[in-house]
């Protein structure tokens, strides 16, 4: 009888995997429209005058507020003060909010409008912030540029408020139980919204024969709609958890500014926030360059007008085979029987060889670019089920330091010098995408399930907005610095398909080398202090 009372929504495996797969897919759509613009830069280049400076600081433009206004500091407050759930959909709130806004920005409505000419006469100074070299804006940016950029830092808002919130609620539901894996596999699955994104933002942009940016950003607005629905639903079962358990939610612990010391005295707790910072920096902003890289390294022919590989239906189909790659290859972790996971297994791989296949009958760089996610679906589920079991969480993240340094110095060195090779320059391409996946994996895996060893459970939200915030000043600078180092180093280049992208690439490798001697720290740290980051999440 004492056990009936006891269960709970959060003891029953469905129900809290249910939980996690409503907050994963409100972070695999918020994770479509964060790179939504990224697979068609050359066609913002072409249609609405963006060059590489005004595209990486609109790109850059999304953490803004979260860096300079520390919002995400007042995003930890409002989570441990409001909780999970409120949190959740004031954050899918404001992302719809700053998506619509970047949407009309793009649109043909916004051309000739007294909007644009205000945008085009103002915010070419911001005092002190142009002083300091950190403003949004600059004079000569496209206006529509500007106005993107403000939806662009609403959104950034709701997004890094949803990442701390969803960290926090996998805690909630999974502490005490398979907190790595639930993680990871999170990650992994929001992870496939790079891949949709790479593969439908041109699809949509270029629907019909006619180009239209503006499609491809209305397709991610609908996206933000389902995440914002996602939220409500998963509202409802974080409610009814607590009234299951008894539980309060987390405002009854009022915050105190002073609990933060006890964040800020922890080295363990700065060398992951650093990490993070490094790792996020070497991947997020080198996403939404990868495909112009591609399309400047590799040599692409168009397939020929009206074949199958030219038309619209080949998108659908080659979607479907990724999903084929992603749900076989995710699934397999899961199966007791050893037919059934090789099986599956095996389906998975065939399924990645036929994607890819398809990608280079293509001929399209950002369909090649597309893969960088799968193969982390498949391992990441069982890096988080090792972390869980094994340990040796600080381990694989100098593991991941390696895979970083390696990958971008074979796309600054190996990959151009294949250019001219249609065959090898793609598979060069594919390899080490689907390892910088694979290594980027091993974050998700390992860093955020160690941050409940390093602090206290009742400001777990502050410490991830803390880490989250100290990763914004990356995800900032380096989409901005990327961007004027490519117009720096190609002086008169106006082809967006011509750029060497060499520089950039050697600064994301040196980002790659910071994290692998950060990564042997804190292996010593935790030596000395028994963090126990090397040790399990469940203990056997």
């Amino acid at each position: 009888m004492t056990q009936a009372i006891q269960k709970t929504l959060r003891d029953s495996a469905a129900m809290r995997w249910t939980a996690l797969l409503l907050l994963a897919l409100a972070m695999f759509c918020s994770y479509i429209f964060m790179d939504i613009l990224s697979p068609i830069k050359d066609l913002m280049q072409e249609t609405r005058g963006w060059d590489s400076t005004a595209f990486g600081t609109m790109q850059g433009s999304e953490v803004f507020l979260n860096v300079f206004a520390f919002f995400l500091i007042f995003a930890g407050i409002i989570l441990d003060k409001m909780g999970v759930r409120f949190t959740a959909i004031l954050s899918a709130a404001v992302m719809l909010i700053g998506a619509c806004i970047k949407w009309y920005a793009v649109s043909d409505a916004f051309y000739g409008s007294s909007l644009e000419s205000w945008f085009t006469n103002n915010l070419n100074y911001i005092p002190v912030f142009d002083e300091l070299g950190v403003s949004p804006f600059y004079a000569g940016m496209p206006a529509s540029a500007k106005f993107a950029a403000c939806g662009f830092m609403i959104f950034g808002c709701g997004c890094e408020m949803a990442g701390i919130t969803v960290s926090r609620g996998i805690v909630k539901w999974f502490k005490g139980r398979e907190m790595a894996l639930a993680m990871g596999s999170e990650m992994a699955l929001a992870r496939l919204g790079v891949a949709t994104c790479m593969i439908f933002s041109p699809f949509f942009a270029r629907l019909g024969g006619v180009v239209s940016v503006s499609r491809s950003v209305a397709f991610g607005v609908v996206l933000m709609c389902i995440a914002l629905i996602m939220t409500i639903v998963y509202f409802f079962m974080d409610k009814k958890l607590d009234a299951q358990t008894g539980e309060a939610e987390e405002k009854d612990d009022p915050f105190k500014i002073s609990d933060l010391g006890q964040i800020l005295t922890s080295s363990g707790f700065w060398l992951v926030a650093l990490l993070c910072v490094l790792y996020y920096s070497a991947i997020f902003p080198f996403q939404k360059y990868a495909v112009n890289m591609l399309q400047c390294n590799l040599t692409l022919t168009a397939p020929a007008e009206g074949s199958f590989w030219a038309g619209s239906s080949v998108t659908i189909v080659q979607y479907i085979i990724m999903l084929i790659v992603a749900a076989t290859g995710f699934a397999s972790n899961f199966q007791k029987k050893a037919a059934s996971k090789y099986g599956l297994l095996g389906l998975s791989i065939v399924a990645l060889i036929t994607y890819c296949y398809m990608g280079y009958m293509r001929q399209s760089a950002e369909t090649v670019f597309a893969v960088f996610p799968l193969l982390a679906v498949l391992i990441t589920p069982i890096l988080g089920s090792y972390v869980d079991h094994k340990g040796k969480a600080a381990t694989m993240l100098v593991l991941g330091s390696l895979l970083l340094i390696a990958c971008h110095l074979t796309f600054a060195f190996v990959l151009p010098a294949f250019k001219g090779n249609a065959i090898g320059g793609i598979a060069i391409a594919y390899l080490t995408i689907l390892v910088l996946g694979a290594s980027f994996s091993l974050v998700p895996a390992s860093l955020w399930p160690s941050v409940p060893k390093l602090v206290d459970a009742k400001v777990i939200g502050s410490a991830y907005a803390l880490i989250f915030w100290i990763q914004n000043i990356g995800l900032w600078l380096f989409p901005l610095l990327i961007g004027k180092v490519l117009d720096k180093t190609n002086p008169g280049v106006t082809d967006p398909t011509q750029y060497d992208y060499t520089a950039p690439l050697v600064m994301l490798a040196c980002l790659g080398v910071a994290a692998l001697v950060l990564g042997l720290v804190l292996k010593a740290v935790d030596r000395k202090n028994n963090l126990g980051l090397e040790e399990p999440n469940i203990k056997e």
